[in-house]
């Protein structure tokens, strides 16, 4: 089959690969028809996230066909339509069963690397590192899926591929980060990146019931897609200081919530981002937490910083005493794709939300590693990649 493998640092290529077999009675194999790039693939793609091996298959938001299934799963058959969450669980440990499913106890073979980092491990996720259980992404033609009689999502008939994809990962993941935020009636939530994540963060805050959201980013194609998703923007490369324009706008106070849904990649000429980018290049700090640092500093008193955006290690230069002296609530992690695959599902058959109003590019799977760069250096008025490995 073919499928995108990673060799280095901007280095991934479409490649010829053995073809996935049942390994385990719980397996399942689903031939891949659409498969899309992550903001989160880009931190791999950039050399961030490490325990990376040459020929590594990437991809964790994929969807497809199932074509065969272990003995032990029952409830799919060949033929059934599926998304797969990027996390995989087992269903049965401490953890699964009290809906903490990206915390799963049982999915990541090489747990031990991750104690040695974290102190615990999370839940094996698909195609990111060895880190993370050493799984072959879904960036392919076919893949296999481990714990398929816990995980898969089947797809009513009917329903287009584009409308359902994201729910294998950002569209829980900017839901789970709006509901983080505790939004009440009135709520102010300000939400720093406006990628694919940040987009359904902005819908998902709208959603659950938010009075305003204001979106900051500086690439117009995205700021305008906040726009058509109800939010008021800010172009932080027009503004002297975000934290004090955030306070004028919302009366002093600032805002009730603050979602990064940027991460360890944030980028800024300001006096904090060019100290993050020295950092990171002496491997003084591992990751640019620019946006942290502002979402801390502008979050009223009493409020919430919600973190979708990855983060890998060590952040430098954060004032966790505005933290600890406005008690302020963090909420963050992997999202618990178990937990909102299906109620979110509802909310697209029900025509609440158009998860595929933010795809701007879908092209074939050979075309992957030239729209990784094109993403990552944000070209082509690029938001969001769909890849179709079906596509002459």
């Amino acid at each position: 089959m073919k499928a995108l493998c990673w060799y280095g640092k901007e280095d991934v290529r479409v490649e010829t690969v053995p073809d996935p077999k049942i390994l385990n009675p719980h397996d399942a194999i689903i031939e891949i028809t659409r498969t899309a790039i992550c903001g989160s693939d880009l931190h791999l793609y950039d050399g961030f996230i490490p325990t990376m091996e040459a020929g590594d298959i990437l991809g964790h938001e994929f969807m497809g066909e199932v074509v065969d299934t272990g003995s032990e799963v029952k409830n799919l058959k060949r033929g059934d339509k599926v998304v797969v969450p990027f996390t995989i669980a087992c269903g049965q440990c401490f953890f699964c069963k009290r809906g903490l499913w990206s915390a799963c106890d049982n999915t990541n073979p090489n747990a031990w690397m991750m104690e040695k980092l974290y102190g615990y491990s999370g839940s094996g996720l698909f195609g990111y590192s060895h880190l993370m259980g050493g799984y072959a992404g879904g960036q392919a033609q076919y893949v296999r899926v481990p714990f398929a009689d816990v995980g898969p999502l089947k797809i009513p008939d009917g329903v287009p591929d584009d409308k359902v994809l994201f729910l294998s990962d950002i569209f829980p993941t900017g839901y789970m980060a709006a509901e983080n935020c505790e939004i009440k009636p009135g709520d102010v939530v300000a939400i720093w990146g406006c990628g694919p994540v940040g987009q359904f963060a902005i819908r998902s805050a709208k959603l659950l019931g938010a009075a305003r959201v204001i979106a900051i980013d500086r690439i117009p194609e995205r700021l305008q897609l906040a726009e058509r998703g109800g939010a008021e923007t800010l172009d932080y490369s027009r503004c002297d200081d975000v934290v004090e324009e955030l306070k004028f706008r919302t009366g002093g106070r600032g805002p009730d919530a603050c979602i990064d849904a940027v991460g360890l990649e944030a980028h800024a000429m300001t006096p904090s981002g060019i100290y993050d980018e020295i950092e990171t290049r002496l491997f003084l700090e591992t990751d640019r937490p620019m946006v942290l640092r502002q979402a801390i500093q502008a979050c009223r008193k009493g409020g919430i910083v919600s973190i979708p955006g990855v983060y890998a290690g060590i952040l430098n230069k954060l004032n966790f005493g505005a933290a600890f002296g406005k008690g302020l609530t963090f909420k963050m992690g992997q999202t618990h794709m178990h937990k909102y695959m299906k109620p979110l599902l509802q909310k697209i058959m029900d025509g609440a939300i158009d998860p595929s109003e933010v795809i701007s590019h879908r092209v074939a799977l050979r075309d992957a590693p030239r729209m990784y760069k094109v993403f990552r250096d944000k070209q082509d008025h690029c938001t969001k990649v769909v890849l179709d490995p079906k596509a002459a």
